[in-house]
């Protein structure tokens, strides 16, 4: 539900948890979400789908929070404006695969190659992933060959931290996880990002070994880092690059 926002003194609140929030003069959306904790007003953008979300303590009126959310117009635009475009999984889009950038062709039909092949041709600065099918299906027909191929570099790394930590898995699943990477249920199911298939491998490794330490330590005290060092001694500079630019990997095969 939107909400067209603006100021009066009533002392009423009639905005909800979840609900949008359309800023006069502002094209960004604004999910309200209310917090039994919260001590303050905090706002934060949503760099995947450039929008923002504003969080509220119990006792803070509408009057306040569209107050604030005007207040702050200016550099809701500027955090935005920061976010790098999407690129849609689209004919002669360029996407990174395993850390190199990659052009994507639209083949059309062609037979004896398989759905989906790589291809460089000297003259050309970057490889092609050829993808069969037209416009219309090639985009689907893409995402789930790089998540066969998130699956078969995940289960690789993860089950060779195992046994280097003489730890074992019960499976892995591939998701598309927007607030984590990776995760460890404590049945011992590990569960990844397919987006870490556009990595550099060493931080798609650094990812596996992560959750596989998780297999025996369930937190992040030093005991966990210690059996991360133990199979990944080179961790921190993956892990750097990860908080550095994990987020512009989730605008890869988002439509603009």
């Amino acid at each position: 539900m939107r909400w067209l926002g603006r100021l009066n003194n009533s002392t009423t609140n009639t905005l909800q948890h979840g609900q949008e929030i359309a800023l006069e003069n502002c094209e960004i959306p604004v999910t309200l979400r209310r917090h039994p904790k919260a001590r303050r007003l905090t706002l934060r953008v949503n760099a995947t789908n450039r929008s923002a979300i504003i969080t509220v303590p119990p006792s803070c009126s509408d009057h306040e929070t569209l107050k604030f959310l005007n207040s702050h117009k200016s550099w809701l635009y500027q955090q935005v404006a920061k976010i790098p475009e999407p690129v849609p999984f689209g004919d002669q889009s360029v996407i990174p695969l395993r850390g190199t950038e990659h052009k994507i062709n639209f083949a059309g039909t062609v037979r004896g190659k398989g759905v989906v092949w790589l291809e460089h041709e000297a003259e050309d600065l970057h490889p092609f992933i050829n993808v069969t099918g037209t416009a219309q299906f090639a985009p689907r027909r893409l995402k789930t060959w790089l998540i066969k191929q998130a699956r078969q570099d995940l289960y690789e790394r993860s089950l060779w931290h195992a046994n280097n930590l003489g730890l074992k898995f019960k499976k892995i699943m591939i998701k598309d996880q927007r607030s984590r990477w990776g995760s460890c249920s404590s049945q011992g199911v590990l569960s990844y990002s397919w987006r870490l298939i556009l990595s550099p491998p060493e931080v798609l490794d650094y990812v596996a070994a992560h959750e596989v330490a998780h297999l025996q330590e369930m937190n992040h005290g030093p005991s966990f880092w210690a059996l991360v060092h133990k199979t990944l001694p080179t961790y921190e500079e993956p892990k750097d690059w990860l908080r550095e630019n994990g987020t512009d990997l989730h605008r890869y095969g988002m439509q603009g």
